[in-house]
């Protein structure tokens, strides 16, 4: 299984070598999207063509939704940590979902979810500054 942050998506969808390499390498594990990754990948859509890119794209995986009992837990975690380390409520939500699945999660945004206890975070390809 592997669980994708909003930021691999994105370059998943703008089409970055090293992200469509690494998925390609990865074709036999099940691609699984917290709901809320979806969600930011629909927000960040400017037209109708956009969006039926995002559409195909989340269609190719599985969208997983947290617990009542992960959400709550994701508001703790937010309430403790969003004024000290600037973490987001949806980052929060995307964590507990990784925590509810036992799975880490492949994203680059180390310095936010780093002081999540419980979360296992991986970057799974090399990124440079262009990207």
């Amino acid at each position: 299984m592997l669980l994708l942050d909003t930021d691999v998506m994105i370059d998943v969808l703008r089409r970055f070598p090293p992200a469509v390499a690494w998925l390609a390498a990865h074709d036999t594990e099940e691609v699984v999207l917290p709901g809320f990754v979806v969600l930011e990948l629909l927000q960040g859509c400017r037209d109708k063509a956009d969006q039926d890119r995002v559409d195909r794209l989340v269609a190719r995986g599985r969208v997983v939704w947290p617990t009542e009992s992960a959400c709550n837990a994701a508001v703790q975690t937010y309430a403790q940590f969003h004024l000290s380390h600037n973490l987001g409520f949806l980052d929060a939500l995307i964590a507990h979902t990784a925590i509810l699945l036992g799975q880490p999660l492949s994203t680059f945004n180390q310095k936010h979810y780093a002081v999540i206890p419980g979360l296992t975070s991986v970057q799974p390809y090399v990124r440079t500054s262009t990207s």
